[in-house]
């Protein structure tokens, strides 16, 4: 069968800027941690701060995706976040040189680079959906998600080899590296469509500022009335909560539990990023075989169950990694299952006007809840310990699938089948065509 993707130039470049950057981010992952149990010697909590960091610039996401709506340019925007990123992330290196790395310092960039991945991707839903004709959303999907598992592969391997090479500061200017390389290649595509039109009322009486409230309200107020949007908002908000209990103490547990060095942990990740690989590759074939929606199901479980591993990881250092890396190759492959089909479907019922201030509530919901798992993650590991704060995220997790099983989501044959659901919006905007989405 044909790739829907064949002869897609602007779609092969676009995917070329996400692998680099992909790559220099699987370096950050590691450094940023180490630098701050390694050379600043942090503690749980402080640890746990630093990816509360990383994360709380979501929860203004949903009032940047209403500017985004207004702006006539997305790409430039993309480019923009892309060039913000690399100079926040160059600011460790230097300090380093110095030998004035600070926590102070490490919390900054957090929060930059976070804000700056938030406008990019409240930029990206537009612009996708521009880029990329409906039927090829999957197949576009998949190849995103599997250059960002090939990443998870070989980047934490590649980072673990750089931290103990050159120190994890300098191996950070990897990921700034990779940013100036994306802004390069996305700045260059052009897409076939035009941008959409300016939403209704963007330059009403209200004003900017009224303009960008309303839209902004709108936004939500369509997600949490869509049976598919509400149903997985609810889903994935409640997985990343209880994955990110757990996410901001995986490395420190591996480190100071489980007694393993900065290459075997990212030798340990790189192994079990192979299973993210091989779900972003098989995600379009099962959602063929067994239903997007059931896929989407089955990831949702996946995804979170396998942490209750790394609680049970002891012996000789190979069985430690090795366990650490069967966790990861199980959650890789669940969240890829999870990811790939559901990212299609929410491409494909959300309509072109719409699509920044949905993106940018849902992730002011789904992203914003990172920082409160993470740092409840952090109290739960210094009075609880590591290993029964993992157990809880790993529980809570598998719970969030409940918000599916009643709704329309597990019955999606495949997203091609589905229209945009044009609610009524609240403020008493106009409606588009559309008005039903087909199961």
């Amino acid at each position: 069968m044909t790739s829907p993707l064949r002869g897609h130039r602007a779609f092969r470049r676009f995917w070329a800027g996400q692998a680099v950057s992909q790559f220099g981010d699987r370096v950050s992952e590691l450094a940023l941690p180490l630098i701050a149990v390694g050379a600043l010697d942090a503690s749980t909590a402080q640890v746990a701060g630093l990816t509360a960091a990383l994360w709380a610039p979501n929860l203004a996401a949903v009032f940047l995706g209403a500017w985004v709506d207004g702006r006539p340019d997305q790409r430039r925007l993309l480019v923009l976040a892309d060039l913000v990123r690399a100079a926040a992330l160059a600011t460790l290196p230097v300090a380093a040189l110095f030998g004035a790395v600070t926590l102070g310092q490490l919390y900054a960039v957090a929060v930059v680079t976070g804000a700056a991945g938030v406008l990019f991707g409240n930029a990206y839903a537009p612009f996708f959906a521009r880029l990329v004709p409906r039927s090829a959303y999957l197949a576009a999907n998949s190849r995103l998600s599997g250059t960002r598992s090939a990443a998870q592969l070989a980047g934490p391997a590649l980072g673990g080899a750089l931290v103990q090479a050159l120190t994890a500061p300098v191996a950070v200017l990897a990921d700034a590296v990779s940013f100036l390389f994306s802004a390069l290649l996305v700045g260059g595509v052009r897409t076939d469509r035009p941008p959409t039109d300016q939403p209704d009322g963007a330059d009403g009486a209200d004003g900017a500022d009224g303009a960008v409230l309303r839209r902004a309200r709108e936004g939500l107020g369509f997600v949490l009335r869509h049976p598919y949007l509400r149903a997985s908002l609810g889903c994935c908000t409640t997985v990343n909560f209880f994955t990110f209990l757990g996410y901001g103490l995986t490395v420190l547990f591996a480190g100071r539990e489980l007694g393993l060095s900065a290459g075997r942990i990212g030798l340990a990740f790189g192994i079990g990023a192979t299973g993210g690989l091989l779900g972003a590759l098989g995600a379009p074939a099962l959602s063929r075989r067994i239903g997007a929606g059931r896929t989407i199901v089955l990831g949702a479980v996946l995804f979170p169950a396998p942490i209750a591993l790394l609680t049970v990881a002891g012996g000789p250092v190979w069985a430690r990694t090795g366990v650490l890396a069967a966790a990861e190759f199980l959650s890789g492959l669940g969240v890829m299952l999870f990811d790939v089909p559901l990212n299609a479907v929410q491409a494909a019922v959300v309509p072109d006007r719409l699509r920044s201030r949905v993106f940018g509530a849902f992730a002011t919901v789904n992203y914003g809840v990172r920082p409160l798992g993470a740092l409840l993650g952090g109290l739960l590991g210094t009075v609880l310990g590591l290993r029964p704060a993992l157990l809880v995220a790993a529980l809570g997790g598998s719970l969030a699938v409940l918000w599916l099983l009643p709704s329309p989501v597990p019955r999606v044959r495949t997203p091609e089948s589905l229209v945009p659901l044009d609610l009524p919006l609240p403020s008493g905007g106009r409606r588009d065509g559309a008005v039903r989405a087909a199961l």
